[in-house]
């Protein structure tokens, strides 16, 4: 199955490309400052939020501008890329029951989108990064492999979701409410310590923040990730990814009966 669908993606990558620059400009048209908006939006953000958390609640910690983005652009990747494929399937119900296209190019697309905008999201985490006296490490030519692992991730839940939301329309409310509660049960904005001992279980089964942990460790810490944490990511991955294309395969020949 898996070798089929590498095959079909290179065969329809050019579609892929055209689906996500359509999705780019619809979302940046009329818009004055247009895909700059993909920094602006981080960096309001962790302004607010400096402010909030480092004189109001004034948590002890290093480097809080770094700190937070690495976390909100990751997480931020993720909802994103979720987000969108809820829609991705019953959105483009004329076309697929018009003409042949692997169904999975639209939430994959989805994927692919929320990863271009996480590279222009990274512009302002250098520029922040730069001015706060990061200094710049080897262990940076490891985030290709982290972004690699968190996409296979991201794109395993994008299947799901665009999977349930053929057939249960409530998942697009859920998501909201899904997204919200974890990204409390994630450390983004602060620290883990403050997380009592006895809900540590929550950090070690949350695999958006193995990820998110990796990238401070590179950016902040300037250190490879070890290689149980490196394989964790790999097999949250994998194991993501795996458990997509399974619901979505067993699936999509249905897809058309609930449009």
């Amino acid at each position: 199955m898996l070798k089929v669908w590498v095959r079909n993606f290179f065969k329809y990558r050019f579609l892929v490309g055209e689906l996500v620059s359509r999705e780019i400009k619809i979302k940046y048209k009329r818009s004055v400052l247009g895909i700059l908006w993909s920094v602006l939006n981080p960096l309001f953000m962790m302004i607010i939020l400096n402010f909030v958390f480092s004189t109001l609640f004034r948590f002890a910690i290093p480097n809080f501008l770094v700190y937070y983005l690495t976390g909100f652009l990751l997480f931020g990747f993720m909802q994103e890329a979720t987000s969108g494929a809820l829609y991705s399937i019953i959105g483009n119900a004329g076309l697929i029951t018009k003409v042949y296209i692997p169904k999975y190019v639209f939430p994959l697309a989805k994927t692919v989108t929320a990863l271009v905008n996480l590279g222009f999201a990274l512009v302002p985490l250098i520029l922040v990064a730069a001015f706060t006296g990061v200094k710049a490490s080897l262990a940076l030519f490891s985030l290709p492999v982290l972004f690699l692992t968190a996409s296979m991730f991201v794109m395993g839940l994008a299947l799901i979701f665009a999977t349930l939301t053929v057939f249960f329309r409530d998942i697009i409310h859920f998501h909201g409410i899904l997204m919200l509660m974890w990204m409390y049960a994630t450390p983004i904005f602060y620290p883990e310590k403050i997380i009592p001992e006895s809900f540590r279980w929550v950090l070690n089964a949350n695999p958006i923040y193995l990820y998110i942990k990796s990238f401070r460790l590179i950016v902040l810490d300037g250190t490879f990730p070890s290689v149980a944490r490196s394989l964790g990511c790999l097999g949250a991955g994998i194991i993501s990814l795996f458990l997509g294309l399974v619901v979505f395969k067993r699936n999509q020949d249905r897809f058309a009966l609930y449009f």
